[in-house]
C-alpha cells in the first residue's frame, strides 16, 4: 500500500524531504544518504536515511536516476514541499530598496516593463517575464478622430498609462475635421473613467438608448467608435530577460534535446504568453511545477507568477521561469514584492 504525505507525515520524512530539496537546489545533483547524514540529519545513520528515502520513492516523492545511487525530488515532492514545508519570509528593507533603485525614471511604459523583467532576472538568476498591460484592461485618457482622407479616418486611443493605439476606419460619407472634433468631444465624455472593454459595452448601451437620436453626427460617432474598438488590435507584448540563465543550468546543458525545446518555446513566446495570460485570472502568487505546466516543451521548468494591477484593475502578469529546483524561498517573495511595486507604479501613472 502506497501512502501519501499529509500534515500528519512523520517529522523524519518531512525533515528528510526538506534536506534533500535544500541540497538538490544547491548542487543540482542526485542526493545520497551520506551527505544528508553529514550536513543535515546527523542523528540518523546513513542506513536509516536510505530506508526512509526508499519509502519516499515508493510514495512518488523521490526518483532514482539510473546512473546514480542518489535520489532527486519529483514534481510531486516539490509540490508537497511548497504547500506544506516551505516557509516564505518577506524581503528585508535593504532588499526592497535594492529593487526600487533598479527602476529607472522612465516615462515610457515600454521602459517600465523592461525594467521589471530585468529586475526579476537579475535577482533570481533565472528568467524574468512580464506580460504587458492588455489594452482592453487599460483606462482611457483620450480618444480622437483624425481625418486622413475623404474616405478614411484614424481613431487614436490613448490610455492613462501612456499606451497608444490607432485604427484606420473607412467611411462612406465624407466628414469634415470640425465634425470629427464634435464627435471626439462626445465620445470622450462617455469614455471618462472607463477601460476599453467597459467602453465597448457602454457604446452598445448608448446605441440602444439613442436609436431615435436626432443628431446624426453623434449617431455616426457611436457607429465609428464601435467599428474601431471592435477591431482594435490586441497585441500580447511580452518582455523576457535572462534566457541564458536557464539554458546554462546543468540539467539542461546535459540534455541537448530538452535545451532545444526550451529555446524554441522561449523564442516563439506563445507558450509563455498563454501561461501568463491564464495566471492573470488568479489571485496572488501561483507556482506551477514542471509537469503541472501542461506544456511538454517546458516540463523541466517551474514558473512563479503574480498579476499586477492599477487601482484594483488587473493589467497583466509577471513572473520568473527557472529549473524545477529553483530557490522558491527566495524567488516567491521577489515575485510578490515586484508585482506589488509595479502595481504602485502603474497606479501612479493612471491619473484619471
Amino acid at each position: 500500500m502506497v501512502l501519501a504525505m499529509s500534515d500528519r507525515t512523520p517529522n523524519r520524512v518531512r525533515d528528510l524531504l526538506q534536506a534533500i530539496i535544500t541540497q538538490y537546489i544547491v548542487s543540482g545533483e542526485p542526493v545520497g544518504s551520506s551527505i544528508l547524514a553529514q550536513k543535515y540529519i546527523s542523528d540518523l545513520s546513513p542506513a536509516t536515511i536510505r530506508n526512509t528515502m526508499s519509502a519516499m520513492e515508493d510514495m512518488g516523492y523521490l526518483s532514482k536516476p539510473h546512473t546514480s545511487a542518489g535520489r532527486v525530488p519529483t514534481d510531486m515532492g516539490f509540490r508537497f514541499y511548497i504547500d506544506s514545508i516551505l516557509e516564505v519570509r518577506e524581503l528585508s528593507k535593504a532588499e526592497r530598496e535594492k529593487i526600487k533603485e533598479k527602476y529607472r525614471e522612465a516615462s515610457e511604459i515600454d521602459a517600465v516593463m523592461q525594467d521589471t523583467s530585468n529586475i526579476l532576472s537579475s535577482l533570481s538568476n533565472c528568467m524574468g517575464v512580464v506580460l504587458a498591460p492588455r489594452f482592453d484592461n487599460i483606462f482611457i485618457k483620450h480618444i480622437e478622430f483624425v481625418r486622413l482622407s475623404r474616405t478614411q479616418i484614424m481613431v487614436l486611443i490613448v490610455s492613462t498609462s501612456g499606451i497608444v493605439q490607432n485604427r484606420i476606419v473607412r467611411i462612406d460619407d465624407e466628414l469634415k475635421q470640425h465634425e470629427l472634433e464634435k464627435m471626439t468631444g462626445y465620445l470622450n465624455e462617455i469614455a471618462k473613467g472607463l477601460t476599453l472593454r467597459m467602453l465597448k459595452h457602454k457604446i452598445i448601451e448608448e446605441m440602444e438608448e439613442e436609436k431615435n437620436l436626432y443628431d446624426q453626427l453623434l449617431k455616426k460617432a457611436l457607429v465609428l467608435s464601435r467599428i474601431a474598438l471592435d477591431e482594435t488590435k490586441q497585441t500580447d507584448n511580452i518582455y523576457i530577460e535572462g534566457k541564458t540563465n536557464i539554458l546554462e543550468q546543468p540539467e539542461f546543458v546535459d540534455d541537448l534535446e530538452q535545451m532545444k525545446l526550451l529555446f524554441k518555446a522561449f523564442e516563439e513566446k506563445s507558450v509563455l504568453v498563454n501561461i501568463l495570460d491564464k495566471a492573470m485570472n488568479a489571485l496572488g502568487i501561483q507556482v506551477s511545477i514542471g509537469s503541472e505546466n501542461g506544456v511538454g516543451d517546458i516540463q523541466g521548468c517551474s514558473i512563479i507568477t503574480s498579476p499586477y494591477s492599477s487601482n484594483g484593475n488587473i493589467l497583466g502578469t509577471l513572473g520568473v521561469v527557472g529549473p524545477v529546483r529553483m530557490n522558491y524561498a527566495k524567488i516567491i517573495p521577489l515575485v510578490s514584492y515586484t508585482a506589488n511595486l509595479l502595481s504602485e507604479i502603474m497606479t501612479q501613472r493612471e491619473t484619471i
